[in-house]
Parts: C-alpha cells; sequence; structure tokens
C-alpha cells in the first residue's frame, strides 16, 4: 500500500459514519498493514501515564493497562519531542510491550524495530503512535519519512473522535459536560468494552445532569463507588464536595451526629458545634453508600432533609437549609427490606427516584480481561518486573470464573498470583507469565466439603442464559440490538436502522412493541 493510498484511506474513515472505537480501531490497523509490522499502538496521555485507546497485534489484555511514563523510557522519549523517533534494534532501552505481542505472547522480544510519534492537538500534546516490528530493517528511512508524512492524518482521526465525544457530550447535557469530554481519567475508572459497561456509561451520562436523587445497585465489588464519583464529576455539582459515608460502619449512636451534626452540650464530648456531613457537602454530592445499613431512628431524619432539604443539628432549636443532591448505594434488596420493616417504604421511594443496576462482571464479556490488563501493569510495577502476564489457559480461567466478588475479587486475584510468582522464585528480569494454578480460582468457585454442583462457566462475551419463555429471549435480544445500535450511532434511529438492516419505521415499530419507545 503507497503513502497515497493510505492517506486516502484514513481520509475515507474521517468522513464515514463511524464510531469512535471503530474509527480508532480502523486508524491502528490500516497502519500496521501499510508499514507491515507486527504491533502498532495509539495511547493517550492520563495524568503521569499513557492510556491506550486503540491496539492492532498486542495481547487481548493490553487494551486495560496504563502504562506510567516514568517507568516507560521508550514512551518517555517519545513524548518528548516532535517528529519520529525510532529505536534501531541494538537499543538498550526496554519496550513496553515486552512479553504482550500476540505473535510472540509470552516470549521475550527478539531484537526488533521500534518507532514512535508524538501527537499534538490544538497546540497541547495529546499522546503517542508506536510501531513494532520483528524484521529487523522494516522502519527503515522511507518508513520513518512515511511516519512522519501520515502524522496530520492520524492527528485529524484523533481530533474528529474527540469532536465526536464532545458533541455527543453537548447534545446530551446542553454542555454540563464538556469539561469531562476533556479532561483525563480518574485513576480509578471504569474499563470496558462491552455492551453492559457502554450502557451503563451512557446512562449515567444521562442522569448525572439531573439533579435526581440516584439509587445504585449492584453486587459487592461491581463499582457502585465509581459510579458515584462519575455521576458527580459529569453533574453541575462537580466543581463541589463529593462527601462518602459509608453507612454500615456508623454506630448508631453516632449515626446523627455524623450525617447532621450537633451543637455544644449535646451530649457528653460534645465540647464544641460540629458540622455534620450534610453540611461539608453544601452545593455537591452526598454518597451514602450501604444506605440499607441505616438504623430506622436515622432514616425517618433523612427523609425529612430530602423532603424539605432541612437539617437540624443534634441539640440544636433551629433547622438549616442545605444544598445537597444524594446519590445512595446498596447491595442488597431494599424492596425486601421494605417489607420486612427494616427499611422505611417512603424513603425507599425517595432515594430510589432513579435506580440504576450496575452489572456484574460475569456479564461483561472480555472486559474481564481488560481490567486484569490493568491489574497486571499495576503488579508489574509495583514489584518491579521486566513484565507481567497470563497465559492463553490462565485467561480461558478468567473468562470463565464466575466472580461472586466481582472487580475487587479480580483485583485480589491477579495481586495474590503475581506475589506466588515471586515467591516461587520468578527471576525479575524476565518476563512474569501467570499460569492457571496461581489462581487459586478452583478453590474459590466451590468451598471444601460441599456438596454442590459445579457451575457450568459461562465463555467471554456469554451470559448465563435465564430461565425465560423463547418469546422473552427473542424480545430481550432485539432490546439488546437495538439499545448496541442507538450507543453507536449516538441514537440516530436512522443510522441504527440502516446497522441492522432495518427500515427506519419498521425499526420504531419493532422498538415499541419491545417496550423501548412508548
Amino acid at each position: 500500500m503507497t503513502t497515497t493510498a493510505i492517506h486516502l484511506l484514513l481520509l475515507t474513515d474521517l468522513v464515514a459514519d463511524l464510531p469512535v472505537a471503530v474509527r480508532l480501531q480502523r486508524l491502528v490497523g490500516s497502519l500496521r498493514a501499510h508499514f507491515g509490522c507486527e504491533a502498532v499502538a495509539l495511547l493517550k496521555i492520563d495524568g503521569e501515564h499513557l492510556r491506550p485507546v486503540a491496539m492492532a497485534g498486542l495481547a487481548s489484555d493490553a487494551l486495560g493497562r496504563r502504562f506510567a511514563v516514568a517507568d516507560h523510557p521508550r514512551l518517555a522519549a517519545i513524548l518528548q519531542r516532535r517528529g519520529v523517533l525510532c529505536f534501531h534494534h541494538d537499543s538498550s532501552l526496554p519496550d513496553p510491550y515486552d512479553g504482550l505481542i500476540a505473535e510472540r505472547a509470552g516470549e521475550p522480544l527478539p531484537v526488533h524495530d521500534c518507532m514512535g510519534m508524538a501527537l499534538d492537538l490544538e497546540g497541547e500534546r495529546w499522546g503517542v503512535i508506536t510501531l513494532d516490528a520483528l524484521q529487523v530493517g522494516t522502519f527503515d528511512t522511507q518508513a520513518q519519512r512515511d511516519l512522519g508524512e501520515l502524522a496530520c492524518a492520524i492527528e485529524a482521526a484523533v481530533r474528529v473522535t474527540r469532536l465526536e465525544t464532545e458533541i455527543r457530550a453537548l447534545r446530551l447535557s446542553g454542555g454540563a459536560m464538556l469539561a469531562d469530554a476533556q479532561a483525563p481519567r480518574e485513576e480509578h475508572d471504569f474499563v470496558g468494552q462491552s455492551s453492559a459497561i457502554t450502557h451503563l456509561l451512557h446512562e449515567l451520562q444521562v442522569v448525572a445532569d439531573s439533579e435526581l436523587p440516584v439509587l445504585l445497585l449492584g453486587e459487592t465489588g461491581v463499582g457502585k463507588e465509581l459510579c458515584a464519583h462519575r455521576l458527580h464529576r459529569l453533574s453541575r455539582r462537580a466543581g463541589k464536595p463529593l462527601i462518602h459515608v459509608n453507612c454500615a460502619a456508623l454506630p448508631e449512636s453516632l449515626a446523627e451526629s455524623e450525617l447532621f451534626g450537633h451543637v455544644r452540650g449535646a451530649f457528653s464530648g460534645a465540647v464544641s458545634d460540629r458540622p455534620g456531613r450534610f453540611e461539608a457537602a453544601e452545593g455537591g454530592t452526598l454518597f451514602l453508600d450501604e444506605v440499607g445499613e441505616l438504623p430506622l431512628s436515622i432514616q425517618a431524619k433523612l427523609l425529612r432533609t430530602l423532603q424539605n432539604g432541612e437539617i437540624q443539628r443534634l441539640g440544636a432549636d433551629r433547622p438549616r437549609r442545605v444544598n445537597v443532591r444524594v446519590i445512595a448505594a446498596t447491595n442488597r434488596s431494599l424492596r425486601e427490606h421494605v417489607r420486612d420493616g427494616s427499611f422505611r417504604a417512603d424513603l425507599y421511594h425517595r432515594l430510589s427516584v432513579y435506580p440504576v443496576p450496575i452489572p456484574p462482571l460475569r456479564e461483561r464479556g472480555n472486559d474481564v480481561l481488560l481490567l486484569a490488563g490493568g491489574f497486571l501493569e499495576l503488579n508489574r510495577a509495583r514489584l518491579g518486573l521486566r513484565s507481567l502476564r497470563l497465559s492463553a489457559a490462565a485467561e480461558n480461567a478468567l473468562c470463565h470464573y464466575r466472580w461472586p466478588g466481582n472487580v475487587r475479587e479480580l483485583e485480589h486475584v491477579i495481586s495474590r498470583a503475581a506475589l506466588k510468582a515471586v515467591i516461587r522464585g520468578a527471576d525479575r528480569k524476565d518476563i512474569v507469565t501467570l499460569e492457571t494454578d496461581m489462581l487459586d480460582l478452583d478453590a474459590l468457585e466451590a468451598p471444601a466439603g460441599t456438596d454442590a454442583l459445579p457451575l457450568a462457566p459461562a465463555a467471554c462475551g456469554t451470559p448465563p442464559a435465564p430461565l425465560l419463555s423463547m418469546h422473552q429471549i427473542v424480545e430481550a435480544s432485539q432490546r439488546q440490538a437495538i439499545r448496541q445500535a442507538l450507543i453507536l450511532h449516538q441514537d440516530n434511529w436512522a443510522a441504527a436502522a440502516r446497522q441492522l438492516g432495518l427500515d427506519a419505521s419498521n425499526l420504531h415499530k419493532l422498538a415499541r412493541r419491545v417496550g423501548l419507545k412508548a
């Protein structure tokens, strides 16, 4: 493929109606084909890290990793200069993708060529593009010149992608979320490309600007706190405090004082006035984690605050006005608590104006490998290892495990396995591969001594089949397909209909029939 031909291909993709992820993936795929190399990666600056946004030819978990610039001198060198930088086969600098090239997974990278280029957007450094070739001499003078000539086309693809993201944010929020489209992610944020997570993030974006109370529902370890942080960051209150209260850790005797504050002399030991968590969150957001653990006496006072926007410090004569948005979370069924009388029905309805269910890890398909990649890179840096990866069998085991502890359990499994590898004598200068036996997933799946039959494993990307009628299963599949098409095309029904192979009017009729439209 000539330089002119790839220029035309990249320009054609710029004007095509493509989802963001697809455009960038086509970009790296086209570059890999043009240069005849083994791997291409597009990485975005994210604080002190470089975060992959599109990759071709690397291990499946690489997209979930975050590369600390300080730990990877090649990436640091590319970032520091403008233009193409080539690392020849005799370079002594370690390669950040050692052990991650798909064709040589788990093997040290042999003598090879590497080149990269920093990318700028509107005068600011955005990230880098890197290319690796196992054949020495692949990146000769002409290849370096070609990459330099393609810089404008590559930066244009990134710019179009960012503009589309900003336009969608503006359409959803009237401008309130524009800043978030340009801001780096928090250190711990959602990682995943599954339809379940795509739909969740879209839902959070829409509800964030509504000012409605939100009830986050999900199992332990699914990321309820991440959802709360994201809702606050995308809301109009982003510049104000986000106060986190773990309701399960509040002793009943202190819960009222912690939430609403107290005045001097209200009880023994109250030597001065003290504001509570509601006042600390003034103008911002109060996150009530494990809200189902609140004592009934406190539930009544919380209900009054939600209804009237007022609190009363313990021992005070007069109430105080507060302007706080409440986000609550629970891993329990509050409906059942309402039925058994341990949770007030009126408070439940106040908190659950907009309930957001968070999908468990077992329903997120290949996201488990992306998340594992992030934890692998974290432990590689923490333990001072050259490279840390999963064997193919270990990847398969992660995909088939049920993850009752969700993402938190996955993090612990990877951290424990990495430590085991070091304890067993792994050389920190080698590529350390985690095998299935280091993960201890069999021991976690069913406790010893139980007679329970083993659960049938769910393959990556295939959630367990629900016990529904065939008609219900078909309707659920149709709903999921329509939702996914609308998300990919930014709620453009005509484009979604084209993707699904339907006439636009028929798509609207189908959406009404399956309950997606009134």
